[in-house]
């Protein structure tokens, strides 16, 4: 039985013998299968794929090596793998590499690895371990993705929201968020002092009427240059006998021709304010921009931040509070922000927001101020005059709350309101009053609204609207206000005459139109100023310059309306230098609607003979 048990026992060990040696063929020609799918699929990647020992020696890396970084694989196999690694990111990829043997899994990371002309690219690396039979970590198998000009767009887009486009400057939601930054330190330290100066160039909007859109945009990019060179740490001005320079924490471009700076280590108004005159200084010099000299000012506002200040925008406002000061004293100069002006800002503030909801409750009201023929006395019209109804501060005249109306845009929706109203009550005194149908009123027109793209199309459709005959419906315009802007008054005015909508040039004799200008415009009626009527009984000058106007009337053709008239001495001079029209409080007040119809039905009633007669 033996022999026999030793035979099968033989026979078993073959078999088992032969069956081992299939296995280890079987693994021999998977695992040779597996390197040469490692091979094809490392050798065709984009992705670069290295494989590393435990000690960082690399033991592989695909020809993608050579795109991405520039090195062969002898190059790369005769240095470590965290040469080519920036020294501020070896560390992260250290404890990577350290956390990746210790637990078998990698996690993802970004590093930068130099390119063989000396140049930084991104990588994005992800490590997966490969084990012996043991289970010990042998070799890490790294795959490395370039990410550069991903990383690059986005630090672009980062950029972009962060900065102006044209100049390349900070913009206003950097600078809000520097200006909080500070802010916030401050309230920690309030030994820390800051200021905000807030820049704008003077005129601004006459020069990007008139100037091409690359000369306005290389002005402005020179703009940028030139505060930029003022506030350089190395050439900002230093207080007298002091090392220390003031430091510029943020320049930047809040859009159009508005800059801002933060200047830290402001200890007195005087050491912002020799930075702005700096600043004035440096943009007075001109701008040489293909081939022509360029010249313009600038207004400066400065605003010292203080414990007073509750929010980091209360500081930016107060510096433009001040510039706007700076801008409505001439310009060309800079203005530091006080209580005087804070007190005025505040009420600023309030006067806007009590218009907007008087224009929401329908507080304003229209007063007619008849014109009338100063030999006859007779109404030939009327001025429609913009009042406001102040719930507490009764009647309040437009001088008081005419420039915030047109500062916040209110002047031309208020305006459009006015001439509505002014067609209604054309055509309700038409209907009640035939006798009046050659009765003009007059409406007075801001220079927003003559810039007003839509003014002559809603004027036409409240024309057709309402139903009134155009010609009854005229228009004043300031001398100053028409000669701004010429050309576009001329367009504006144009218009109208062919609509046959009437043009009253108002304020004459004070503004800056020639007489030139003057023949260019389709003006009718030319209103003698009140202060030359006023003042010609007792000045030669004013007396003299009332004559030259109405003799230029005449040979123009044109009506002559003297504003003002307060006596009777000055109705009798009027006259006899020939002028027909007048208007003011000797003649009648601005009534209202109702009262204004009483005054024409009265007159209607009486003969226009014993009206004349009673001169």
């Amino acid at each position: 039985m033996m022999p026999q048990w030793n035979g099968i026992a033989l026979g078993a060990l073959a078999i088992l013998s032969g069956y081992q040696q299939f296995r280890i063929y079987r693994i021999r020609r998977e695992s040779k299968k597996r390197e040469e799918l490692f091979q094809i699929v490392t050798e065709n990647a984009a992705d670069m794929i290295a494989l590393v020992d435990v000690k960082g020696h690399r033991l592989y890396n695909s020809p993608a090596y050579k795109r991405v970084l520039g090195y062969t694989a002898a190059e790369l196999g005769e240095t470590s793998s965290f040469e080519q690694i920036h020294t501020d990111d070896r560390f992260k990829v250290l404890e990577a590499a350290r956390e990746a043997r210790s637990t078998g899994v990698g996690r993802k990371l970004e590093y930068r690895a130099r390119h063989k002309d000396g140049s930084w690219r991104v990588l994005e690396s992800i490590a997966s371990a490969i084990r012996n039979e043991k289970g010990e970590v042998t070799k890490l198998v790294i795959v490395n993705r370039d990410v550069t000009e991903r990383k690059r767009a986005e630090e672009q887009l980062g950029h972009n929201s962060f900065h102006d486009a044209l100049t390349g400057l900070p913009n206003r939601r950097l600078f809000l968020d520097r200006l909080q930054h500070m802010f916030a330190r401050a309230q920690r330290n309030p030994e820390r002092q800051y200021a905000v100066l807030f820049v704008d160039l003077d005129g601004f909007k006459m020069f990007n009427d008139t100037m091409s859109p690359t000369i306005v945009d290389q002005v402005i990019i020179e703009v940028g240059h030139r505060l930029a060179a003022c506030l350089r740490d190395q050439d900002t001005v230093s207080r007298p006998q002091e090392t220390s320079p003031l430091k510029t924490a943020v320049l930047s471009r809040m859009g159009g021709d508005e800059f801002t700076i933060l200047l830290e280590g402001v200890s007195d108004p005087s050491d912002a304010m020799r930075a702005a005159k700096r600043i004035l200084s440096a943009i007075a010099e001109p701008f040489l921009v293909e081939g022509r000299d360029v010249r313009t000012s600038a207004s400066v506002g400065i605003a010292l931040g203080t414990a007073a200040h509750g929010r980091a925008e209360d500081l930016l406002q107060d510096a433009d509070v001040a510039m706007r000061r700076a801008k409505a004293m001439g310009g060309g100069r800079c203005e530091v922000f006080d209580e005087a002006m804070h007190t005025r800002a505040v009420n600023r503030l309030k006067l806007e927001a009590e218009l907007r909801e008087a224009m929401v409750k329908r507080q304003f009201r229209v007063y007619y101020q008849p014109i009338l023929q100063l030999e006859t006395k007779r109404i030939v019209g009327f001025e429609a005059l913009l009042r406001w109804q102040h719930p507490e501060q009764g009647l309040i005249s437009p001088f008081k709350f005419i420039e915030a109306a047109e500062d916040t845009g209110l002047l031309v929706s208020t305006g459009q309101w006015v001439i509505l109203e002014v067609c209604k009550q054309l055509q309700a005194w038409r209907i009640a009053i035939p006798s009046i149908e050659a009765l003009t009123v007059s409406v007075n027109i801001s220079a927003r609204q003559l810039a007003d793209s839509r003014f002559v199309t809603d004027l036409e459709a409240t024309l057709r609207l309402t139903g009134i005959d155009p010609s009854q419906l005229c228009v004043e315009i300031t001398e100053n206000v028409a000669a701004a802007d010429r050309k576009l008054t001329a367009t504006v005015l144009s218009q109208l005459k062919q609509l046959r909508v009437g043009v009253i040039l108002d304020d004459f004799g004070t503004g800056n139109s020639s007489l030139s200008a003057l023949r260019q415009f389709p003006v009718e009626t030319l209103k003698i100023d009140r202060s030359l009527v006023g003042g010609m009984l007792l000045d030669r000058g004013a007396c003299d310059t009332v004559e030259v106007i109405i003799l230029l009337a005449e040979k123009l053709k044109l009506k002559v309306i003297a504003e003002g008239v307060e006596s009777t001495k000055q109705v009798d001079h009027l006259h006899a230098l020939g002028c027909e029209l007048g208007q003011g409080y000797l003649l009648s007040q601005p009534v209202e609607a109702k009262a204004a119809g009483l005054l024409l039905r009265q007159e209607s009633a009486v003969p226009h003979s014993k009206v004349a007669g009673a001169h």
